[in-house]
């Protein structure tokens, strides 16, 4: 009988917000087990959170490093980890468990140099174990659904991406209050980029993913619009494809009033698409000579692909979770060799996040000069 995979987390400990998400994800479709973590470098702040997550005394450590080595030395110890740490530690701790044999779930940038990225991407490769990056907003439905139809040519020859994410909760100096999610975002050392590797990637990587294009090259400049904050808080940037089409990227932070506003516009020379992240359900397919639609989750001219992902009868929403216990659901397949799972976002992934921050802070740095891809 196959058994739940045995789940490790690093990071996600008490007053954290991105830990509970993996671990709903991690539980929804009943793939995992969480049996183990480090959750805090404070060790009463780790204790404190195994024990409100039910995990064993013996198996909730003072640090991740214990842990990789501990767990991979028992009979039952973790299949993989999960790493919920703020950037800077998201390549050490993966090389850790790596080296140890555990395959490895990690949030997003996936670092915070492109050096380190190549680095851990070759150990990836030696280990024979599975990376995968939770770029969720790819996992969603509709998001599949875009890139599939954009794939059968529906759209025609692409001309144009435009793909916008705006928040507003930076606003204000967040970072020097005792708001632990901005105080960690806005400490380079810890975050390593602001704006452009906190939702510039996510914005960067649904286009990419949807399109199936990457651009031969692009310009960009890097904003700080919060005066003494000492990363981006806004990032514009401009794609150029090898077939003509022009692109266009904002991501922004400082977007007053704006929650979490993800937006992905598509032009063809046959069609267009439009997907709003808030609206997760819908996708508005624009075409030419004809009236605009709107194609729903689960209905009845879904791709087959797409029609699997979902977990509820359509009228019944599904959005930001599902899309992150999709990333589980795909990470268990692959792992236990039942699919090869071509969609899921692996090193391959985060290499591209990170060349694409580091491509737009240099054409920042030259005055939004035209870079090569």
């Amino acid at each position: 009988m196959t058994r739940r995979l045995r789940l490790g987390m690093v990071g996600g400990g008490e007053g954290a917000f991105i830990g509970a998400v993996h671990r709903i994800a991690a539980r929804l479709d009943d793939q995992f087990e969480l049996v183990a973590g480090a959750f805090s470098s404070r060790p009463e702040v780790a204790a404190r959170s195994g024990d409100a997550l039910f995990i064993a005394p013996d198996r909730c450590y003072a640090s991740w490093q214990e842990m990789a080595e501990r767990e991979a030395s028992r009979d039952d110890g973790i299949d993989v980890v999960s790493i919920v740490t703020p950037n800077h530690l998201h390549v050490p701790v993966a090389q850790a468990f790596l080296a140890q044999g555990i395959h490895v779930i990690c949030d997003k940038p996936l670092g915070v140099s492109l050096e380190e990225g190549y680095a851990l991407a070759r150990q990836v490769r030696d280990s024979g174990c599975r990376f995968i990056l939770t770029h969720n907003y790819s996992a969603l439905p509709m998001v599949r659904e875009a890139r599939a139809r954009v794939a059968a040519g529906e759209l025609g020859e692409i001309r144009r991406i435009e793909v916008e994410y705006l928040q507003g909760w930076l606003s204000e100096r967040l970072e020097i209050t005792d708001n632990k999610q901005a105080r960690w975002r806005g400490d380079p050392l810890l975050a390593g980029a602001g704006a452009i590797g906190d939702i510039g990637t996510h914005a960067w990587q649904l286009a990419t993913f949807v399109s199936g294009m990457e651009p031969v090259s692009l310009r960009g400049e890097l904003l700080t619009r919060v005066e003494g904050r000492r990363l981006d808080d806004e990032v514009s940037a401009d794609m150029r494809y090898a077939n003509g089409a022009h692109g266009r990227l904002l991501a922004s932070q400082v977007a007053a009033g704006y929650l979490n506003d993800l937006r992905l516009r598509i032009i063809g020379s046959r069609a267009s698409l439009s997907f709003h992240q808030q609206q997760p359900e819908q996708l508005i397919i624009h075409p030419q000579g004809a009236n605009s639609y709107t194609v729903t989750r689960n209905g009845p001219d879904n791709k087959d692909a797409t029609r699997a992902l979902c977990r509820t009868p359509a009228g019944h929403p599904e959005g930001y979770l599902e899309g992150f216990a999709q990333i589980y659901r795909e990470a268990a397949q692959v792992i236990r060799g039942e699919s090869d799972a071509p969609l899921l976002p692996g090193i391959e992934a985060g290499i591209a996040g990170m060349k694409f921050i580091e491509t737009v802070k240099a054409s920042s740095a030259r005055g939004g000069e035209w870079l090569a891809w």
